[in-house]
């Protein structure tokens, strides 16, 4: 371990404390956290996002910032004050007419400003639209620090690629983009990396070069989701299978294996709008980008209609009718809800004057509450519906007895495609 180097790791969620506990396995390293329950929840060695499990965390786990290696997490600013490194990996969501929110940047900026030295690198992990290290965050690490960028302090950028609930894909196994405020610093940030990831490392030769390449990286996902949720559309029109068509499709060598879906999360459905926006204060009005936004933006209420066609298909009274949808998460085998697009199709179904219970054994039922201000229940309900949506593709779900869910005339509608023959419709 190198004693110079002390790391403070600011936001403890996702992306935040996997990164945090990898370095803690050869470094000291500071876990800083504004969320008191959720520091306490890791200290007492329970990471409730599920992204590292118990075992592992405690493993790293030490009680208090002895500058030793393992990993001390704490609501304190004090116990950051020494360290050499800061790495910021607090969320960059949009707000409700889909403008970047910078908001947690700018207060976690003033957090690392408020104990920034002389000689200490501060890395941005946050998705963000090229230029926002150099020209919106590092004012403010100068304003409070009193320091002067690229003398006294510097700066890098390393997009995360975190995958929530993936656990073959965990950030060790990712190579990682990395890049400096100058090119010597951009060598430290890559090495810095570089001795914990051993899928390795790639230098990016400026910080808005990587953080360009993380902004494209999910709005071209998005984009492909967008082509096939369209694909569904014309081929629901034509009472074409669309997941046969994809497979079929799939035989060619260079085919891109992309499936329709509702596309929520903390990046596909979010990063676009920060290109987009970007580039609109360039003077230029993104096509294709925005295009494919609105597209998976509507799917939700698509799939609201769906459902109301083929209940009135198969005689069930829309109105009154009681629905299950199961999962409120944004994609399978995770708890996180963040803009999670389930809450769409809920909305649509309720404007049909549908009654819909919502199961998700994941989902943390006060964080859905406070989030949407919707009711969750974690056990299997008892009674029976008239319909029921699978939202979301929770292992839970695809052994669910569901003839014991489901009334005599009922719908079972698979967003996912997951469930095959057993159910009467997917996307």
């Amino acid at each position: 371990m190198d004693k110079n180097i002390k790391i403070a790791v600011i936001g403890l969620g996702y992306v935040g404390l996997p990164l945090a506990r990898l370095f803690a396995t050869k470094y000291s390293v500071i876990g800083f956290d504004i969320n008191q329950s959720r520091v306490e929840s890791l200290k007492s060695g329970t990471d409730t996002t599920l992204e590292v499990d118990d075992e592992t965390l405690q493993k790293v786990l030490i009680n208090q910032p002895n500058g030793e290696t393992g990993l001390y997490c704490t609501t304190s600013l004090n116990d950051i004050a020494n360290c050499t490194y800061f790495i910021i990996t607090v969320p960059t969501p949009v707000d409700r007419n889909n403008r970047p929110d910078l908001t947690p940047l700018y207060k976690s900026s003033e957090t690392v400003g408020k104990v920034l030295k002389k000689g200490d690198i501060v890395i941005y992990e946050s998705t963000v639209y090229p230029g926002v290290t150099e020209e919106q965050c590092v004012p403010v690490l100068e304003k409070v620090s009193g320091l002067k960028f690229n003398e006294d302090f510097f700066a890098g950028y390393s997009p995360e690629r975190i995958n929530p609930g993936d656990k073959e894909h965990t950030v060790e196994k990712i190579l990682k983009v990395t890049s400096g405020s100058t090119p010597e610093i951009g060598l430290k940030v890559d090495a810095l990396y570089k001795s914990v990831i051993t899928a390795g490392t790639y230098l990016a030769p400026t910080i808005k070069v990587a953080e360009a390449a993380k902004v494209i990286e999910n709005s071209q996902r998005d984009i492909n989701i967008a082509f096939v949720n369209e694909l569904a559309k014309i081929f629901n029109l034509m009472n074409i299978d669309t997941h046969e068509v994809l497979t079929a499709a799939a035989t060619k060598w260079n085919f891109l294996p992309f499936k329709p879906g509702l596309v929520g999360g903390h990046c596909i459905g979010v990063d676009p709008y920060y290109l987009a926006q970007r580039a609109q204060e360039f003077g230029y009005h993104p096509e294709i980008i925005l295009a494919g936004r609105r597209l998976n933006d509507s799917m939700g209420e698509y799939v609201a209609s769906q459902v109301v066609k083929l209940m009135i298909k198969k005689g069930i009274s829309v109105n009154g009718a009681n629905l299950l949808m199961l999962g409120i998460t944004f994609k399978e085998n995770c708890p996180d809800v963040r803009n999670t697009k389930i809450v769409d199709v809920i909305r649509s179904l309720k404007e049909y004057g549908i009654a819909v219970t919502l199961y998700d054994p994941l989902a943390n039922i006060e964080e859905v509450k406070k989030e949407y201000k919707l009711e969750t229940i974690n056990s299997v309900p008892k009674e029976k519906f008239d319909a029921i949506v699978l939202g979301v593709a929770h292992n839970e779900f695809l052994n669910l007895d569901f003839s014991a869910l489901q009334k005599e005339n009922s719908l079972l509608y698979d967003v996912k495609g997951v469930l095959g023959t057993i159910a009467d419709n997917r996307l």
